[in-house]
């Protein structure tokens, strides 16, 4: 794991939930994005090294409507920059970790991602994130 690439807040509502972190860290958003594949509508926000995604269900019954449901709005994952997601996915693997996903798929802001089951994290959804190259796409 090379660095922490983001930290994924959960928000019923993205129009206000921007505005709230755009005064918060006095920076504009940088980027809104549908990522179908997750089901969700997304927001970044970029403070020195530090961004946030803030992450907004596209659908009534999502992934991230259900946690919302469940647990509130808040911190949802923190994703880990990896250099080769493939190769680091194996490794948690035969370390014992329950992936999400087998194959590494689509996700925000040009990156393949893969998420680690939270019962195996003390209960923290790890994502791994590899920015993606044009020949993955």
């Amino acid at each position: 794991m090379l660095k922490v690439e983001h930290i994924g807040i959960a928000v019923k509502e993205l129009p206000g939930a921007i505005r709230i972190f755009e005064k918060l860290l006095n920076t504009k958003c940088y980027k809104t994005e549908n990522v179908e594949t997750e089901q969700v509508n997304t927001a970044f926000f970029q403070k020195g090294t530090t961004k946030i995604e803030l992450l907004e269900s596209s659908i009534n019954d999502g992934v991230i409507a259900k946690f919302i449901e469940k647990k509130g709005e808040g911190i949802h994952h923190i994703a880990f920059e990896v250099a080769d997601i493939e190769a680091e996915m194996e490794r948690l693997k035969g370390e014992g970790f329950i992936l999400l996903n087998e194959i590494p798929k689509p996700g925000a802001d040009n990156k393949l991602v893969c998420f680690l089951h939270p019962k195996e994290t003390n209960g923290v959804l790890i994502e791994l994130c590899m920015e993606r190259k044009e020949c993955n796409l």
